[in-house]
């Protein structure tokens, strides 16, 4: 039989890129833009993207926010929560969106739905899925104790910090906010930097670049004499009693799992899924009554629909020949298949009672103590620690030395000044944890005169590497609170309180 080339127009020529390949190229695009500071270009490539899926829509929400574009930003997040409900810091992002605009009920029960999401982890390090950022459950703690605050619940602000505290690893802003909560003061927000988006996969990228699968034709002769075929494979004398081709090796049976054919591209959305193209073969080690399976696919384990999949014939791939050959080449294939099937719903577990249980496993150890000075601090001794090791905590808290320091308490109305002797009392005035003490300087200290505040220009962006720096952006304003040494600065930037290399900033002198 003869096949014109208008019934295989589907053989012919090169394949045409997928809508997906076309999407990812256009999201690395817009990222580069981004990194050249052309934020517009970068928006309006986004949103050229036809189908945008949770990160995507993710760097929307941000570049809108960075725009001060409060509303345009709330959608953009609503779009990418729709899209991966499990996405805290779309949740946390959004959040942050609805308390500039004053929606601080919104704001409240969208740092709830973060920290639910955490699922009781301290963080979750999205690096792996392209975004350069860490998600502590203590900083949306903080921005959620803001949150109650500026609704007037400073109690509530105060569990919630207090809860923070008692997390690891600890940060000053933290601290901060909670001396500013006893003095029903409000505090800065946490933000992530800005412009910081989700980027593709690079490799993921290489792998959908466009691919000749049938190569250039060639003319192949008969060997037939006056062989007048036209198909594909022309007519070839066979050798009477030939062997039998030699069976292939079953290697794929010594594998963990059962091996399966990928029949369409996916694309992963969360950071348990994994990325597959169509012709991979992937080992099967569990499904479930989602549809979804649990596969192995180069060395990689991860969660891909079950219904992208279809199982692998071992039998087929024994029929081969040592050259990989398959029996059945002259046969015609079917021509791929274009759409993929509908992404299955994942089941969800029952998290309501996670903020719960998490704030429960969170309450920090020891006794909180409540200082009065100058201002009021907040510090967390074990009880029963004596009163040399006490007062040496309170004045690192204060950055004074613990011998111009003096303890007192309240004991039958009246204040009592505190010594050695006098613990076992003030440790008998502890209640549900809590302590409060008086703090007065019996001496002024000269070596600690008041620290006027000093600014510094961002000369170059810095990006933290452990949860004691600062990351900042170049061009930011940072205010430096203390000198750790030559190399080292400590530092308030964007909300945020850390330490970071001296040589990436420049003094601001006040004219």
């Amino acid at each position: 039989m003869r096949i014109s080339s208008s019934q295989r127009p589907w053989l012919l020529g090169q394949l045409q890129p997928t809508s997906t390949y076309v999407d990812t190229q256009l999201w690395d695009q817009a990222v580069a833009c981004v990194d050249q500071g052309d934020v517009e270009a970068a928006l309006k490539t986004f949103l050229d993207i036809e189908e945008k899926n949770s990160k995507i829509s993710f760097n929307i929400g941000c570049l809108h926010l960075a725009n001060n574009d409060l509303g345009a930003a709330e959608k953009a997040f609503d779009c990418s929560i729709g899209k991966d409900e499990h996405l805290a810091v779309a949740f946390f992002q959004r959040g942050v969106a609805f308390l500039k605009k004053e929606n601080f009920e919104e704001a409240l029960a969208d740092f709830s739905n973060a920290l639910r999401e955490l699922r009781g982890n301290n963080l979750i390090d999205y690096k792996p899925l392209g975004l350069s950022y860490k998600l502590y459950a203590s900083e949306v703690l903080h921005n959620m104790a803001l949150a109650q605050a500026q609704q007037g619940q400073w109690d509530k602000a105060q569990e919630s910090l207090l809860s923070a505290l008692g997390l690891k690893p600890k940060f000053r802003h933290v601290e901060l906010a909670l001396e500013a909560i006893l003095k029903q003061k409000l505090f800065d927000l946490v933000e992530i930097r800005p412009r910081l988006l989700f980027k593709p996969n690079r490799n993921y990228v290489a792998e959908l670049e466009q691919k000749d699968y049938l190569g250039k034709a060639k003319v192949v002769a008969s060997v037939v004499h006056k062989d007048e075929f036209s198909g594909f494979a022309p007519l070839q004398p066979q050798p009477e009693d030939a062997p039998a081709t030699p069976k292939a090796p079953e290697v794929l049976r010594a594998l963990k799992g059962e091996p399966h054919t990928v029949l369409y591209e996916f694309s992963p959305e969360t950071s348990d899924e994994l990325a597959v193209l169509p012709g991979n073969i992937v080992f099967v080690l569990q499904r479930g009554d989602d549809n979804w399976a649990s596969v192995i696919f180069n060395e990689r384990r991860g969660l891909v629909p079950y219904n992208y999949l279809e199982p692998l014939d071992i039998t087929t791939l024994s029929k081969q020949g040592q050259n990989g050959t398959p029996s059945g080449a002259d046969e015609i294939p079917a021509p791929p298949f274009k759409n993929p099937p509908a992404r299955p719903v994942r089941q969800s577990g029952d998290y309501n009672n996670v903020t719960s249980e998490l704030r429960r496993s969170q309450e920090p150890s020891g006794c909180i103590v409540k200082v009065h000075c100058s201002y009021t601090v907040v510090i967390t001794a074990l009880p029963g620690v004596p009163y040399e090791t006490l007062l040496q905590r309170i004045g690192t808290k204060l950055n004074l030395p613990a011998s111009a320091l003096s303890l007192s308490y309240v004991r039958s109305g009246e204040r009592v000044a505190i010594g050695e002797s006098e613990m076992t009392s003030v440790w008998h005035c502890m209640r549900s944890g809590r302590l409060t003490l008086w703090c007065t300087l019996s001496e002024d200290p000269q070596e600690n005169p008041p620290k006027k505040s000093v600014q510094a220009l961002a000369l170059y962006a810095y990006e933290a590497s452990s949860p004691e720096d600062l990351e900042f952006s170049q061009g930011d304003i940072i205010t430096v609170l203390s000198k750790v040494n030559a190399d080292w600065l400590e530092g308030q930037c964007n909300g945020k309180i850390g330490i970071f290399p001296a040589t990436f900033v420049q003094t601001l002198h006040k004219d």
